[in-house]
């Protein structure tokens, strides 16, 4: 072979051996190790999605689909678990308003309150004026005018004896003295049970919850009314059918909620329906939770597991439904790789399964990538 043959010869072996490199990228690891680059990508220009399943993004696309990726570390993190839960009142910062007895609803001096207006505690709400039937209302007034009638000869025994005082056993004006006082506080009770009204106020500070009223209303004894909750301060109600699992729960999220805390206040001690009740305290400013939401709370558990920690926005799912990571296999190509992970907490997973510890994983537009077909 000539000199000139053997220097083209070895020109070739060397770009051959330089391109084969620079598809095979550090990071384009399988979790056993094994090579992933193995498969050309031929002549692929632009965004497309090659024979082998991976995807072709130049390098202007990248930089116009925001694309970001990091170094995947393995390290332990705490084990968690999915609860369902439901948003509740914190009895300790919010109230509800029932009915004492059948009544009339009358509005207080601010009018009737609506759903989402803010109350101070002591502030009046609304007055109830009871009602009664035709019957029960002639009792009352029969009643009332026989009480009305002994209070009158009360007076009058009171003046007598008193004109008399000094003859008659001071104990006999006394009496007749406490006769009437107690006459007078019949007649006020019964009389207040016919046309007076009961002032309703707010048991606490906050903002109306719920609203059940409206002017001239009939509503019956017990009946709900007004819920008042403060918005900073609610509980949330979570269930397991693990009666161990309370003792292991080191601190807890809500899934799609960051701004929210959490914090364990305990658990029950007997079941419901088959499921212990956990209960948490949620604390946020402006909390966007409403009563009786269901939510999905993220426990972290004092047990530890070993996984790579990512984004949740790195997880998509393929045409398959599988949930995947794309990992960077090279400066314009992209890989993905079927994973298991469980949430630790709301705005980052772990991957237990799937993903080496030295891929390059894209952290940032893997949904933008998912879309190339």
């Amino acid at each position: 072979m000539s000199t000139k043959n053997s220097s083209l010869f070895i020109a070739a072996i060397a770009t051959a051996i330089f391109s084969h490199a620079a598809m095979a990228a550090p990071g384009a690891h399988g979790p056993n190790g094994e090579h992933l680059a193995g498969v050309g990508t031929g002549n692929a220009t632009g965004l497309v999605r090659l024979p082998d399943g991976s995807v072709n993004v130049p390098k202007q696309a990248q930089r116009r689909m925001a694309l970001r990726t990091t170094m995947a570390r393995q390290v332990q993190h705490p084990v968690t678990v999915e609860l369902n839960g439901k948003v509740g009142i914190d009895p300790n910062a919010g109230g509800r308003i029932q009915a004492p007895f059948a009544a009339r609803v009358e509005p207080g001096p601010r009018g009737l309150p609506v759903a989402g207006q803010r109350v101070q505690k002591g502030q009046v709400l609304l007055h109830l004026k009871p009602v009664s039937s035709a019957i029960e209302r002639g009792n009352q007034q029969a009643q009332l005018a026989d009480i009305r009638a002994n209070h009158k000869l009360a007076e009058q025994r009171v003046k007598r004896l008193e004109s008399l005082e000094g003859a008659v056993p001071q104990k006999e004006i006394d009496a007749a003295r406490a006769e009437l006082a107690s006459l007078s506080g019949r007649q006020r009770a019964v009389s207040d049970s016919i046309g007076g009204t009961e002032v309703v106020s707010a048991p606490a500070s906050g903002v109306i919850a719920s609203a059940h009223v409206m002017t001239g209303q009939i509503v019956e004894a017990r009946e709900l009314l007004l819920e008042i909750v403060d918005p900073n301060r609610l509980v949330v109600e979570a269930t397991t059918t693990d009666v161990a699992l309370a003792g292991r729960i080191g601190g807890a999220r809500l899934a799609g909620e960051s701004s929210v805390e959490l914090q364990f206040l305990g658990a029950a001690r007997s079941l419901r329906d088959g499921a212990l009740p956990l209960t948490f305290r949620a604390q946020a400013k402006d909390s966007p939770l409403a009563i009786g939401q269901p939510v999905t709370v993220i426990a972290q558990l004092t047990d530890k597991v070993n996984g790579l920690a990512l984004p949740a926005e790195a997880v998509v799912r393929n045409p398959s439904n599988e949930f995947i990571v794309w990992i960077k296999s090279g400066a314009e190509r992209f890989i993905a790789l079927p994973v298991e992970f469980a949430n630790l907490d709301a705005k980052t997973i772990v991957v237990t399964k799937g993903l080496a510890a030295d891929n390059r994983v894209v952290v940032s537009g893997a949904a933008l990538i998912n879309q190339i077909r």
